[in-house]
């Protein structure tokens, strides 16, 4: 057996870890169902995660004390995205949400581009294109202006910004392992989520109270897979990876997202809203194909780390 490259393990990774993701918005509604909601679902879920994560931490403590604190602060800053992006599944719709937040690639692209520097190939910059034209026919289906609506809308497209800036960051300036690197996730999650949280919704003292059996049952293990077990990987795959390209092959998550919510939750999409979201599917198999055929790259050679 031909053994796999270091990016063609990546990207199986980042596959795998945005079809889990895919599925993340049923604990998050769970947990809202349980008396959890706003923000607070996300902090039990992501204080779960630091409590589980800050365990298992007990070797890499030298690497953490040690770690560039710049790279720190950006994977800090990808938990807090995905912080907007978990409580975003409280106020809007599934596929939306997911789809407003993988808008991605293009920022990630334009900050390459425009603030590092990196080369973009003609095959990415048609991506870009497909991609914006399917957001624009998707939020446009309903005839009305193709922007975001309502506050969950907004917030899923600026976690997609973020996560743009803290995945190039960590490209360029992280050389931290992966476990440690999940914990300042969630930790940067957990920070964020606890800001948001009395801001959006009163502290939920009956809930807490009288159920949290019940909450710790679905955010403990919600924290340990997802924010865990999930992030490890993820956190591994996205230093070895272009950033746009982490944004596209997590399109997957797209896919999963959709239907599960169209099954578990009767979310389903109007056929604009279908034909819109696999324009935008359809830009991560541009950007992604040059790579299949073995021929040129589609990004420019990763930047030395510190």
């Amino acid at each position: 057996m031909i053994p796999l490259r270091t990016d063609q393990l990546a990207t199986m990774v980042v596959v795998a870890s945005g079809g889990l993701w895919g599925f993340y918005w049923i604990p998050v509604r769970a947990l809202t169902d349980l008396g959890l909601a706003g923000a607070w679902g996300t902090l039990a879920i992501t204080g779960g995660a630091v409590l589980v994560l800050l365990l298992l931490l007990a070797r890499h403590r030298a690497a953490l004390c040690n770690a560039d604190r710049v790279a720190l602060g950006y994977i800090a800053l990808g938990g807090a995205a995905f912080a907007l992006y978990s409580i975003s599944f409280v106020y809007g719709r599934v596929a939306i949400v997911i789809l407003l937040y993988f808008l991605t690639p293009v920022w990630s692209v334009l900050i390459g581009r425009y603030v590092m520097g990196w080369r973009t190939t003609r095959l990415r910059l048609l991506a870009i294109a497909v991609g914006l034209t399917g957001l624009a026919v998707m939020l446009g289906a309903d005839g009305q202006a193709p922007i975001p609506r309502g506050f969950g809308e907004w917030i899923a497209l600026a976690a997609g910004v973020l996560w743009s800036v803290a995945t190039t960051g960590m490209r360029v300036r992280s050389d931290l392992p992966p476990l440690p690197s999940a914990f300042v996730f969630a930790l940067g999650a957990t920070v964020v989520a606890a800001i948001m949280a009395p801001i959006l919704d009163p502290v939920p003292v009956d809930a807490l109270t009288a159920g949290a059996s019940s909450l710790a049952m679905v955010a403990l293990p919600t924290g340990a897979l997802w924010w865990g077990l999930s992030t490890i990987g993820l956190m591994w795959a996205a230093v070895r990876l272009d950033p746009a390209r982490v944004g596209m092959l997590l399109m997957s998550e797209v896919l999963v997202g959709a239907a599960s919510a169209a099954l578990l939750a009767g979310e389903h999409m109007a056929r604009l809203e279908i034909i819109g979201g696999a324009l935008v599917l359809f830009a991560g198999v541009l950007e992604v194909w040059p790579d299949a055929r073995g021929g040129e790259a589609t990004a420019a050679p990763a930047p030395p780390k510190r």
